[in-house]
């Protein structure tokens, strides 16, 4: 284990950090065909870091069925063109299973889902993190932590025993708690990854984070990747014009305690043509006098 020091990874990690959606067909399945196409639109953006079966590709809402499709397909369609960062999680089993599979297919890395249980302890957390982690030692493992209550020190502390475990999706929606936990689990030991995605983007990053999620990417790959370069470069002027530019989009998706975060990017998908706007319950379609908003936004951004 000690001679694997995962630098691909971790250099997939340092970049935007798409989440692609899951398209639906009109009889409600996976429109494989689509998922495709869109993944490669993508690729071909210049999008190097994939995460399928993420929140923004409606990972709760599939079937196990639908996760294995989602995950084969994206490994198939990025060949060696991307790192694949796959999303697992649920019952421990399950996400054990899960994590196998993507190891099975080829792989670099798993993100583990913040776990669904009314009672989550913090060593509970780290035992779930490390029989995740253990089952996986070839794969570079990214808790995704929503929890405001956990302590840096945990993660230290599965580190220690998961050297595998080599970078963070953090996505507590306080700047000042993720500079304090990142510190407290070592600055440089992790990749910090702002799970929050564009909004939190330069914030996190002044406080140690070099990658960030993205939904939004799946509408306008090169706004994403303008942020990063003006993130990489230390030009948050700039990375605060293009933050303007996006906030509208994001504050939609943010409402509603996010209830539209989803909705929003196929609503956006589909005034572009690229696929249907469909969501699984429990989200919803966009109400009629909603979508022209989103489509002028997607339209400006397309020009």
């Amino acid at each position: 284990m000690s001679s694997v020091t995962f630098e691909p990874q971790r250099a997939a990690l340092a970049d935007v950090v798409a989440i692609p959606v899951t398209p639906f067909a009109a009889d409600g399945s996976v429109d494989a065909g689509t998922h495709r196409a869109l993944l490669r639109r993508l690729l071909d953006g210049g999008i190097r870091t994939l995460t399928p079966n993420g929140n923004t590709g409606e990972f709760y809402a599939l079937t196990p069925e639908e996760r294995r499709l989602v995950t084969e397909s994206t490994v198939e369609e990025t060949g060696d063109r991307a790192a694949v960062l796959v999303g697992v999680g649920h019952d421990l089993p399950t996400a054990v299973a899960s994590a196998r599979h993507a190891r099975d297919l080829g792989a670099g890395m798993v993100m583990v889902h913040q776990p669904v249980h009314p009672y989550v302890s913090a060593a509970g957390w780290v035992d779930y993190h490390r029989a995740i982690a253990e089952a996986v030692p070839e794969l570079g493992v990214v808790p995704y932590i929503r929890n405001a209550q956990l302590p840096g020190a945990r993660l230290a502390e599965l580190a220690d025993h998961c050297p595998n475990v080599i970078g963070v999706k953090y996505a507590v929606p306080d700047a000042a708690k993720f500079a304090a936990f990142a510190r407290d689990a070592g600055l440089d030991r992790f990749v910090w990854v702002a799970g929050l995605a564009e909004p939190y983007a330069p914030s996190y990053f002044s406080a140690g984070a070099t990658g960030f999620t993205s939904g939004l990417v799946n509408v306008a790959p090169s706004v994403s990747l303008n942020m990063m370069e003006a993130l990489r470069s230390g030009d948050y002027p700039a990375a605060m014009k293009i933050w303007e530019q996006i906030r509208r989009f994001e504050e939609l998706r943010a409402a509603h305690a996010s209830a539209n975060n989803v909705t929003v990017v196929k609503e956006a998908l589909a005034a572009l043509g690229l696929c249907r706007r469909d969501v699984r319950p429990p989200s919803r379609p966009l109400p009629e006098d909603e979508r022209a908003e989103v489509a002028a936004i997607a339209e400006g951004w397309s020009m």
